[in-house]
Parts: C-alpha cells; sequence; structure tokens
C-alpha cells in the first residue's frame, strides 16, 4: 500500500520525497472561439434571416393580404398599396368587409404583419453591423430598417383603427395611408442599404488581399 506523505515525512525526514500533484489545464485550447469561428455563426444566422424575411414577405403580401380581397369584393388591402389610399377607398372598403373579415386582417397583423417588419429589421442590424467598421457610419445605416420596423409596425395599429372605427375620419385615414407609404419606401431603402453594407464590408477585404498578393511577391 502507498504511503501518504505524513508518513513519508514521519519515516524518512526532511529527504522524504513528497510526490507533487499536478491539476489538469482548465483550458481547452480545442474550444477557443476564433474570429473566423464567430464570422461563420454570423453568416449562419444571417442566411436563416434573410430566408425567413423572405418567406415572410411571400406570405404576408403575396398569399394571405391576396386572398383577403376574397372576402372584400376584390378590393386590396390597404397594407398593399404602395401609394396610399383616400378616404373614399377606406369607406368602400368597409363597406365591402364585414366584422369577420375585419377580424382576420387584424389577426394577420398581429402574426405574419408582426414578425415580418420584426424578423426582417434584425436581420437587417446583424448585417450592417458585421460588414461596417465605422460606428458612425454603421448606425446611420442602422437607422433605416430600424425605422421601417416602427413604422411598419404603427401603421398595422392605424389600420386596425381606421376599419374598427364607428366612422371614418379624414386625420385617421390620412396617418394610416402615409405610414403604409412610407413603410414601402424603408423597405426599398432598406435593401440599398443592405446592398450598400455588403459592397462595403467586401471592399477592405478585397484590398487586404492585394496587399497581401503584393507582400509574397
Amino acid at each position: 500500500m502507498a504511503k501518504t506523505p505524513a508518513q513519508r515525512f514521519k519515516k524518512h525526514g526532511a529527504n522524504a520525497s513528497i510526490p507533487q500533484h499536478h491539476l489538469p489545464s482548465v483550458i481547452n485550447p480545442s474550444t477557443s472561439r476564433t474570429p473566423k469561428k464567430a464570422q461563420n455563426n454570423s453568416n449562419l444566422i444571417l442566411i436563416a434571416g434573410v430566408v425567413a424575411s423572405l418567406f415572410l414577405f411571400w406570405y404576408l403580401h403575396l398569399l394571405t393580404l391576396n386572398q383577403l380581397t376574397q372576402l372584400s369584393g376584390g378590393l386590396a388591402m390597404p397594407d398593399s398599396l404602395f401609394g396610399g389610399f383616400d378616404q373614399g377607398f377606406v369607406e368602400r372598403l368597409r363597406a365591402a368587409m364585414d366584422e369577420d373579415a375585419r377580424g382576420q386582417l387584424n389577426y394577420v397583423h398581429k402574426t405574419a404583419g408582426t414578425l415580418f417588419p420584426l424578423i426582417f429589421g434584425f436581420t437587417w442590424l446583424l448585417l450592417i453591423g458585421t460588414n461596417v467598421a465605422r460606428k458612425g457610419l454603421r448606425w446611420a445605416l442602422w437607422a433605416v430598417p430600424l425605422l421601417f420596423a416602427a413604422v411598419r409596425l404603427w401603421g398595422n395599429a392605424t389600420i386596425d383603427q381606421m376599419m374598427s372605427a364607428d366612422s371614418v375620419d379624414a386625420g385617421q385615414v390620412a396617418l394610416a395611408s402615409g405610414l403604409t407609404v412610407a413603410g414601402w419606401v424603408l423597405l426599398v431603402l432598406s435593401l440599398v442599404v443592405g446592398i450598400a453594407a455588403v459592397f462595403l464590408g467586401r471592399k477592405p477585404a478585397s484590398a487586404g488581399a492585394r496587399t497581401e498578393g503584393h507582400a509574397q511577391s
């Protein structure tokens, strides 16, 4: 049986050899997170966000809102009108849609109509953040998708209030129309901003690759 350090010291005194116990290293180098791994994770999230945004846009504008025209006598939903709408259109739409049809429009706004701007806005924030290094420029570009998400959510709520009100209010119609137009404009601007961010992200990488090539030659 192996003797304990105390037993060795008692028998041999100062000449006792006490084995040293080495603790295992806490750091596992195999699990270190490199910048390349972090970039790959960001790219995967971006791809998933873009796919989800495309699906929700198709589901909301090309499928669901288009199907609701069957409950409105063929009249388009306010969200689909790029150029906005006037009080006369709203009065005709309210007359054509019963309470159940208006409830379905409200449900669409609370589900896909809420998810689309939120997921699109988050995806574009990540896209800009991973490609634009300058802090001031990054915040300026972030403002566009943030405004888009806020305007679309505000527009959904205003349209629902307009459709469920006892009577048509001209000011409420003007606000809902303005928010709808602003939402479409901000969506297009967000797409342009996203393309610009990708271009800005690739430009420094290309410059670095050229510099490395000259150094090797």
